[in-house]
């Protein structure tokens, strides 16, 4: 199963937020995103959800059990996510959503199996700690148009 070309550029980029301690500022603004396009698609909305909620709990030490390639991918698909000018731009009506939900597809089919244990164990959890998982961490500042690029240069 091949990932979307586009979407490598955006490992690199992952792998330096989790390196400088920027997840939560990611997760931060793709909550906004999210929230900000009421009309994404069910199944988007979840996809984003489970991977915000897998993100939180591994930033507050809470599960730990995802492999560094697992985690550097969703970080990745989050980041896509929430570039204006991927593959297809997002401020195309009816279309710019499209890739948004090709990677993020690619995404959950690539690593289901750690996705599936995530998701195994965050509904065990209580209530409380569900709760908590959909709520971001505090973030530093956030991150600025061209943090997002994936061709800038550090």
């Amino acid at each position: 199963m091949a990932a979307p070309w586009m979407f490598f550029k955006y490992l690199p980029l992952a792998r330096r937020v989790l390196a400088r301690g920027r997840l939560p500022a990611v997760l931060v603004a793709v909550a906004r995103k999210r929230s900000s396009k009421g009309g994404l698609l069910k199944g988007l909305r979840e996809d984003l959800s489970l991977l915000q909620a897998l993100c939180v709990a591994w930033w507050r030490g809470e599960y730990r059990a995802v492999s560094r390639p697992a985690l550097v991918a969703a970080v990745a698909g989050l980041l896509y996510f929430l570039s204006p000018l991927d593959a297809i731009p997002d401020w195309i009506p009816g279309l710019g959503f499209v890739d948004d939900l090709a990677v993020l597809g690619w995404v959950m089919r690539k690593w289901s199996g750690e996705l599936d244990a995530f998701r195994q164990w965050r509904d065990r959890q209580p209530a409380t700690v569900r709760e908590e998982l959909e709520r971001m961490p505090e973030a530093d500042g956030s991150l600025g148009e061209d943090e997002l690029s994936p061709t800038r240069r550090r």
